[in-house]
């Protein structure tokens, strides 16, 4: 059986924001009709390495696969390995750094797609890594943003990034001196960071804002404080088994007795129609992204399947 192995510069000219949203979307639907699996992150180490598994299936979506990456004292290397649905066997190995970067942005753009208020035209945003850039760009495709106010520690950095993204999107993009700033008034905000200590107060927030929190799946890490789940009307998970193991601002709220796991929803159910969504425009909602295989190995099917349309990639075993 032939396998392809796709790298990072053949994803990249295929994938598309448009086109991760829609297989997040779809995965997320397949979830919720019990015709996908998704199996929370595996992690094992060494004392200089550490694991990380992502294995998931949809019958309905032809796709069925793994995310494996380490994380260490060296930058992280991410793959995703698809095997044929029917017959079994590997098919296609892809480099999935850029993959990874986008479907977590594909996600919160479902997310908000769903759940921000239509007329929502401003977005706070806190860091300027590769995930806050695929914040912004998905964000952006969903709703119609004018301004964007974007907060990291780093002044020279957050000028820059601002810059570029202010291209990338054709819309404002202000760099904010302080960490209110990104959050005083703005319709949306989004976290991508790898902060440890609440970055994001909920005193902050205005009503009927919508939240996508995205940097942290440890427990030991938190980019909300309680106060942002003790406002919250609505608190949509990618996964409550995932989120058990690794939402640190989650479980940190839960301590403190301001939320329960009784008060949280699936967004899979949310997104199929089970479960409410926003219900009044002052409603506050928010959204916990941890990164599910589901979503990597739906972006990843989607990714493949245009790849051989289109010729691109390496045979590497025949």
């Amino acid at each position: 059986m032939p396998v392809h192995y796709l790298t990072e510069v053949d994803v990249r000219q295929i994938l598309t924001m448009d086109m991760a949203i829609e297989s997040v979307e779809a995965a997320f639907r397949k979830l919720s009709l019990d015709e996908a699996v998704n199996i929370p992150r595996q992690r094992c180490q060494t004392d200089q390495v550490m694991l990380h598994v992502l294995p998931a299936a949809a019958k309905t979506l032809n796709a069925i696969g793994l995310k494996a990456y380490t994380t260490g004292k060296f930058d992280a290397k991410f793959h995703v390995y698809l095997f044929d649905p029917k017959i079994g066997g590997l098919i296609a190995i892809l480099e999935a750094d850029h993959m990874g970067a986008v479907r977590t942005g594909a996600a919160s753009g479902a997310a908000t797609k769903k759940l921000a208020r239509k007329d929502a035209t401003t977005l706070g945003l806190y860091g300027i890594g590769r995930q806050a850039r695929t914040q912004v760009e998905a964000i952006c495709k969903v709703r119609t943003i004018a301004k964007v106010h974007v907060f990291a520690r780093d002044e020279t950095k957050r000028i820059a990034f601002a810059a570029e993204m202010s291209k990338v999107c054709g819309t404002e993009v202000i760099p904010v001196g302080t960490p209110e700033e990104a959050a005083k008034g703005m319709d949306i905000i989004c976290t991508a960071t790898s902060s440890r200590e609440p970055i994001l107060f909920g005193k902050w927030l205005s009503e009927g804002t919508h939240l996508n929190l995205v940097g942290s799946n440890f427990l030991g890490k938190a980019e909300a404080d309680a106060e942002v789940f003790k406002r919250a009307t609505l608190v949509a998970l990618d996964s409550k088994d995932q989120a058990r193991a690794e939402a640190g601002d989650l479980v940190a709220a839960m301590a403190e007795g301001v939320i329960g796991w009784g008060d949280t929803y699936d967004f899979a159910h949310i997104l199929a129609g089970r479960y409410p969504g926003r219900q009044t425009p002052q409603d506050i909602t928010v959204f916990k992204s941890l990164g599910l295989g589901i979503q990597d190995v739906a972006v990843a099917a989607k990714v493949f399947k245009k790849a051989m349309e289109l010729g691109i990639g390496k045979k590497i075993l025949d």
